[in-house]
């Protein structure tokens, strides 16, 4: 940038590097456009609630070893139901002290799925020996196994609370504890995000492969289960576009910390268009599945769109910033007023949503006067529009970490 809105020279320092000063006003704004907790643009992924399981009213044990691993697995199960539906009235101190010291309520929800899990998947291994019999499909029936939604907007006009979907599938079960430790994961990284941007990026990559797991191994088998209605959250599509999601989120962090590298701009902008374009798969995959869910909730709806477009705004910001310093200032300007025509269309509703998206046209807005007035003054080069414009490049460098079950294998015998 130059420091003189009047006095211009022409530019011989090839250095795209960004202004550490406007890329820190800037950056924590970035981030915080691709998060859900504390922030208006969408409800809660892990804002989950279920109804309780009780295992062993429900298999007939043909030995001890097999009672107690239901017993166990109830217990199990129960203490996520309580938390989750903030209905436990154990005390922070007391839970701080069973979960072995540890201060974050997300880190001790993740431990309680960490040690139901492999309980969880043993049980599904043994049944799945049996599947066809019809006295294990009436067992599984009576279990009564039901979950809320976080992502359907029925969930939240209900008057008598949230709505239940039950499916009567083991499967259901242990895709919806998936789901949740997999929004959990990413609830973590944001929560780590203000002090260690390594480990944040890690969680959202850990999340995205969960997601992608549910996608290709567990929700697919649901498709042939008996069930009026299922949440959007027990299908492969949204477990795609949450994957896609925390993809784009991981990336985010990445940019933040190739900010304070001081990347050049044009890798930024290329970035910041990858983002753009993750977030454009998911609302793709999100419309073309709509059919299936048709109750999405709109805030959900408006967080996709509304990251869309903060991040494209901040590629563009970033591009003219290449341009104008390789002396293309007229092009600059012409990418510039074209991002701002179709920012100022994509304005979100929500109030603080509005506050962030305004500092980011603002931004862009102050830019492209100096741009104008530079160009008008020093470079008197046309302004191109429309097709004549450099069309923005996308680079995708985030990557799921693989989800690798665990299954805690005990050998169960139950009365057939």
């Amino acid at each position: 940038m130059e420091s003189s809105p009047v006095h211009f020279s022409k530019r011989t320092n090839k250095n795209t590097k960004p202004n550490p000063k406007e890329v820190d006003s800037r950056k924590s704004e970035v981030i915080v456009g691709l998060g859900f907790r504390g922030s208006p643009a969408g409800p809660t992924p892990a804002r989950l609630q279920t109804k309780k399981l009780v295992f062993e009213d429900v298999f007939p044990s043909r030995d001890s070893a097999t009672l107690e691993h239901l017993k166990e697995l109830s217990a199990r199960r129960r203490v996520i139901e309580e938390s989750i539906n903030q209905s436990s009235s154990v005390t922070e101190a007391i839970a701080r002290e069973i979960s072995g010291g540890l201060t974050s309520r997300c880190l001790r929800d993740l431990q309680k799925l960490e040690q139901y899990l492999p309980l969880l998947e043993n049980l599904i291994s043994h049944v799945d020996v049996v599947c066809s019999n019809r006295q294990v499909v009436r067992w599984i029936s009576e279990l009564k196994i039901r979950w809320s939604s976080a992502l359907s907007s029925s969930s939240f006009f209900n008057l008598r609370g949230p709505k239940l979907f039950q499916i009567d599938t083991l499967r259901y079960e242990l895709g919806m504890i998936l789901y949740l430790y997999a929004a959990l994961l990413r609830e973590r990284a944001i929560e780590v995000l203000p002090a260690d941007l390594v480990q944040s990026a890690k969680l959202f990559r850990e999340a995205a492969g969960v997601f992608q797991h549910l996608a290709q191994e567990v929700f697919p088998s649901l498709q042939s289960a008996q069930s009026v209605e299922r949440p959007p959250e027990a299908t492969p599509w949204m477990s795609t576009v949450m994957s896609l999601i925390c993809l784009a989120e991981a990336q985010a962090v990445t940019i933040r910390k190739a900010e304070e590298k001081g990347t050049s701009v044009a890798l930024l902008a290329k970035l910041h268009y990858g983002i753009t374009e993750l977030l454009g798969e998911a609302t793709a995959i999100l419309y073309s599945n709509n059919g299936e869910c048709k109750d999405i909730s709109s805030r959900f709806l408006e967080f996709l769109s509304s990251c869309k477009a903060l991040h494209e705004l901040r590629s563009l910001i970033y591009l003219a910033e290449g341009l104008k310093t390789a002396d293309q200032v007229g092009v600059a300007v012409g990418v510039l007023r074209d991002a701002l025509i179709n920012a100022r269309k994509k304005v979100p509703g929500e109030e603080s949503w509005r506050s962030i998206f305004r500092k980011e046209i603002d931004a862009a807005a102050d830019l492209l006067r100096r741009l104008e007035h530079e160009n008008e003054f020093v470079w008197h080069e046309n302004i191109p529009c429309g097709d004549e414009l450099p069309l923005p490049q996308g680079n995708k460098i985030a990557n799921a970490i693989p989800y690798e079950p665990q299954r805690w294998e005990r050998e169960l015998s139950f009365k057939i």
